[in-house]
């Protein structure tokens, strides 16, 4: 099964937000679903059911206080000359505190061999690009748009299913602060 730790976005108004966003946004591109938004604090890839038991063994015992994040400004990777997702950040405090608990998630799943190969970067996909279309011109009014706050109380272990819609998404297992 393909699976990734996150913290889900389901605040309501937040949602809302980042739909209203997506709505006027100019350029021709695949909106990701408000059931689908989230931080993906590590990607695991392709893992066996065994894995999975000691993913969520070593995920049950992450300790962690709920915090708030402030979901603002607006990017894309790998730069928006030429992206591949376009992507809504968070507030400088709160992005330390979501890079802490990925730290956190990451050094329990060392031992079973999970790395993330890049540094961890706070972001919600929001859209993915097929045609790769500059969007600097278009971005460039919302580097500080805000999008809302809400409280990180549960981090979760997700299945990924790809389909031709787009992936499809499972708990497989929920930690709570």
């Amino acid at each position: 099964m393909r699976a990734f730790v996150a913290v889900e976005v389901s605040d309501p108004d937040i949602r809302d937000a980042i739909a209203e966003f997506q709505d006027g946004f100019p350029v021709r591109a695949r909106a990701i679903g408000p059931d689908s938004l989230h931080f993906t604090l590590i990607f695991l890839g392709e893992i066996s059911e065994s894995q999975n038991r000691q993913v969520q063994d070593s995920l049950g015992t992450i300790a962690f206080e709920p915090f708030e994040i402030k979901l603002a400004g607006v990017g894309a990777f790998p730069n928006t000359r030429s992206p591949r997702i376009i992507w809504i950040g968070t507030d400088p405090i709160g992005g330390r505190r979501l890079t802490s608990l990925a730290g956190a998630v990451c050094d329990r799943l060392l031992p079973l061999n999970f790395r993330n190969d890049r540094p961890f970067v706070p972001h919600v996909t929001v859209f993915r690009v097929r045609n790769r279309v500059d969007v600097s011109e278009d971005l460039a009014g919302y580097g500080d748009a805000g999008f809302g706050a809400c409280i990180i109380s549960e981090i979760k272990l997700k299945q990924s299913v790809l389909t031709p819609q787009g992936p499809r998404y499972s708990d497989l297992q929920v930690i709570s602060a």
